[in-house]
């Protein structure tokens, strides 16, 4: 069992604190305790051809956060060689998504989960624990519920104006633009606005279709993306649980990506057996997602992912993961179903949180980031020791397919000791070019670019200095460097 030493930020609950700040604190000890450390690094779950290790089930679930601290003053991200980094836009409100309108404005969610009490409910103490540990991550901040549209209007790379484009919404998340019509797809609903270009403010409000979210909406966001011709949308919709632990009548219409006609607003499941699918992109003419793979099967199972998605596919959840490996915690299982559980295209590392997608096809960064790829945001873990994520990749693609190990575009994002200064959600290219991210604990849309293309910028010292491209592989020693959360020591 690993003994962590006292660290005084546990001393909140101290000698006059409620009795369950003080039971939280203790049992966030106990859990910290006896957490797994990865004896592997995240590397080996990374790839076209992953190692899958051997469940290792727990009782408790390992929990090892990276408290929010938020950037440092004239602190940024660091960006791969070659290239530099600035922010578009900070001072925002949990800044999760993003979508680049056709004359370069950037509409940014600001969003968070809603109030979900069915959720309270079904977890119990253990969810209330969890809810501990999420706000010290900077994850169960109130939701702003809107969208800002963001422009640059002298080109330099930072956004001068900001405009509430339209607020009161229902958490907020994917956004697409189909002729005059912007589609906003909210935790429970698929949305339009009429949109012209040029404008700063939205109008009334039309719904489209229902979506699955209700009282429990375990995983809230939905992804939204139009096919080339706009007469389809596709929305991703997250699980309800891990594994369905609370029963599959809570997961109708879960665990899926929607396909919806834009003229009469009817839809279907396109593919399912997804656990978390968020960030969707076009590759070609296939579509891609971004999934979030099942926890507490130790610190390198199961890895997130990227996949092209098949017209009535079916991948697994909850039944089995990575093609037929049947999670034997799932009962009653489905073997019919595991039978035809697709393999995902490309491992991303297990925990990673890999939820932002963009093609890299209208991508000026040059360097590395030149052929055809993704990029890939990773938000970081809160259940692997070593922590996984808190960067933003790009995986390089060979006809039409991922190829080779992916690349670092933007590191930092976690102090020495453990902190997370930010956390990267969404990602966007600009109509420059220029690579978007959305930082949920920054507060901030940082801004990637090719270095030579800032040398004009009128205050150079504002932006970080590069660090070589970096491919992501494992250590010779084939050990990770521990960074301890220091609320768990």
């Amino acid at each position: 069992m690993k003994v962590f030493p006292r660290n005084d930020k546990f001393r909140r609950c101290h000698r006059g604190a409620s009795r369950p700040c003080v039971l939280a604190v203790c049992l966030a000890l106990v859990i910290a305790a006896c957490s797994h450390h990865a004896e592997q690094p995240v590397s080996i779950g990374i790839g076209s051809n992953p190692q899958l290790p051997s469940p290792n089930k727990q009782i408790l679930p390992t929990v090892h956060i990276a408290p929010a601290k938020g950037w440092p003053k004239g602190a940024t991200p660091t960006p791969a060689q070659g290239t530099a980094v600035v922010a578009f836009a900070a001072k925002l409100d949990h800044p999760r998504w993003l979508y680049v309108l056709p004359n370069g404005d950037v509409l940014v969610a600001e969003t968070n989960a809603p109030a979900r009490p069915l959720r309270r409910e079904l977890l119990g103490f253990r969810g209330w624990i969890m809810g501990y540990v999420m706000r010290r991550a900077g994850a169960a901040v109130p939701s702003a519920n809107r969208l800002t549209l963001l422009r640059d209007l002298d080109g330099d790379g930072e956004a001068e104006m900001r405009s509430v484009f339209i607020e009161n919404l229902n958490s907020p998340f994917g956004m697409a633009l189909v002729g005059n019509d912007l589609y906003i797809a909210q935790t429970d609903a698929l949305v339009r606005v009429s949109y012209q270009t040029g404008d700063t403010r939205a109008g009334t409000v039309t719904k489209v279709a229902d979506l699955p979210g209700g009282p429990l909406n375990h995983h809230w966001t939905k992804g939204l993306i139009a096919n080339a011709e706009g007469t389809k949308l596709y929305v991703s919709v997250g699980s309800n649980s891990n594994i369905a632990e609370h029963g599959m009548q809570h997961e109708k219409g879960r665990a899926s990506i929607w396909e919806f006609e834009t003229e009469s607003g009817q839809g279907r499941v396109f593919a399912s057996g997804l656990r978390n699918p968020v960030g969707m992109a076009w590759h070609g003419n296939a579509l891609w997602v971004a999934v979030n793979e099942r926890d507490e099967l130790g610190p390198n199972l199961v890895p997130d992912y990227m996949t092209s998605v098949r017209d009535g596919g079916f991948y697994g959840w909850p039944y089995s993961y990575y093609g037929q490996h049947v999670d034997e915690r799932v009962a009653p299982q489905e073997p019919d179903l595991v039978a035809k559980a697709i393999v995902p295209d490309y491992a991303l590392g297990a925990h990673t949180a890999s939820l932002g997608l963009a093609s890299a096809e209208r991508s000026s960064l040059g360097g590395a980031f030149t052929q055809s790829g993704m990029f890939v945001a990773q938000h970081g873990s809160w259940n692997r020791i070593p922590a996984s994520g808190y960067k933003v990749i790009f995986v390089p693609f060979t006809d039409a397919q991922p190829s080779g190990l992916p690349v670092e575009v933007l590191g930092g994002f976690l102090s020495d000791d453990g902190d997370a200064f930010g956390r990267p959600v969404g990602v966007a290219i600009d109509h420059r070019g220029g690579l978007l991210v959305a930082d949920d604990v920054g507060n901030t849309i940082w801004r990637v670019t090719a270095a030579s293309g800032q040398a004009t910028h009128r205050d150079a010292s504002r932006h970080e200095t590069a660090s070589p491209a970096r491919t992501i592989q494992a250590p010779r020693d084939a050990r990770e460097r521990d960074l301890r959360s220091p609320g768990l020591r």
